[in-house]
């Protein structure tokens, strides 16, 4: 019998739909991360982190209750559970200073090191195998992040160090989130991650102080938490309607969402060494990926 053509009609709508929910969710966590650099221009990255926090663990929890799965919110293995919020907590402040101090494009151009470090961090951390293609790939990234760094004998973009060190705190967050297994993205372990950045970022405010809050930007507070609830439910839905090899590498649209809020917001333009490494980080990053499937597949063969 030949196939039927409405299927693959239908098919291949649906993958078209997952493409569109990845794009649209890296859309929505860029602008959040917009509007968390707006809110570092008028308050300490602490507080921004502390207030963002307490929104997302009320938006985790209500949600838990309203669906009936507060079961979902029970902990367990918590050495690593807070190992990872640690980590996790470390890279996001790093990130958010990132924002503060630089262009919104240029610290998630070099942030995107993060996938390129964890595949190093694994070869030595977890034993993994990695062959001489992907060491390939690793060095290209590192090329890429070395151009955006624009080193000279005597200077280097010390300001753009601070993404990249958030990337190498993700990568660790990483390889915790491997030895964790299916239990690295519960919800659990989504409420120990905020709950851990709640703290940390209060604890690390407590020196500057808080800056007097207007009630207007409790707003955007609330917004960026919801932006980031509902980009984490659509790249969830993406991949469940499509595969992972296919919606993946679509989160990279990040780069552009960031190129054009940070033109319409800052005016801000990437140079050509920024668009270079990041070309490097990006392509590298997508190589290894693709590798890393076409093992996967061997090895299910």
């Amino acid at each position: 019998m030949a196939d039927d053509p409405d299927s693959g009609t239908v098919a291949a709508a649906t993958q078209v739909r997952s493409i569109a929910l990845m794009v649209i969710a890296s859309g929505l966590l860029t602008v959040n991360d917009a509007m968390v650099k707006w809110l570092t221009q008028s308050y300490p990255v602490g507080q921004v982190m502390s207030l963002r926090g307490v929104f997302v663990i009320a938006i985790i929890v209500a949600s838990a209750v309203v669906r009936g799965r507060t079961a979902e919110l029970r902990v367990s293995n918590w050495r690593l559970q807070l190992t990872r919020g640690v980590l996790m907590s470390a890279s996001t402040f790093l990130f958010v200073t990132a924002l503060a101090l630089m262009p919104i494009a240029d610290a998630i151009a070099i942030a995107f090191a993060g996938p390129v470090i964890a595949t190093a961090l694994a070869a030595v951390i977890l034993k993994e195998p990695v062959g001489w293609r992907r060491w390939s790939a690793i060095a290209v990234g590192f090329a890429g992040v070395v151009v955006m760094l624009r080193p000279a004998p005597d200077l280097i973009r010390v300001v753009a160090l601070v993404p990249l060190l958030a990337a190498v705190m993700g990568a660790f967050r990483d390889i915790v989130t491997r030895k964790m297994g299916t239990g690295g993205e519960s919800t659990a372990a989504i409420m120990v991650v905020s709950t851990s950045v709640v703290t940390i970022a209060g604890l690390f405010s407590i020196p500057a102080g808080w800056a007097p809050l207007a009630v207007a930007d409790l707003g955007l507070y609330l917004a960026s938490a919801m932006l980031i609830a509902l980009a984490q439910g659509l790249m969830i839905e993406s991949l469940r309607l499509g595969e992972v090899a296919l919606v993946a590498p679509f989160k990279y649209t990040s780069l552009v969402w960031a190129v054009l809020l940070g033109v319409m917001v800052w005016g801000d333009l990437p140079d050509s060494w920024t668009w270079i490494g990041s070309a490097l980080v990006v392509g590298s990053g997508l190589y290894i990926w693709h590798r890393e499937l076409v093992l996967a597949k061997r090895r299910r063969e």
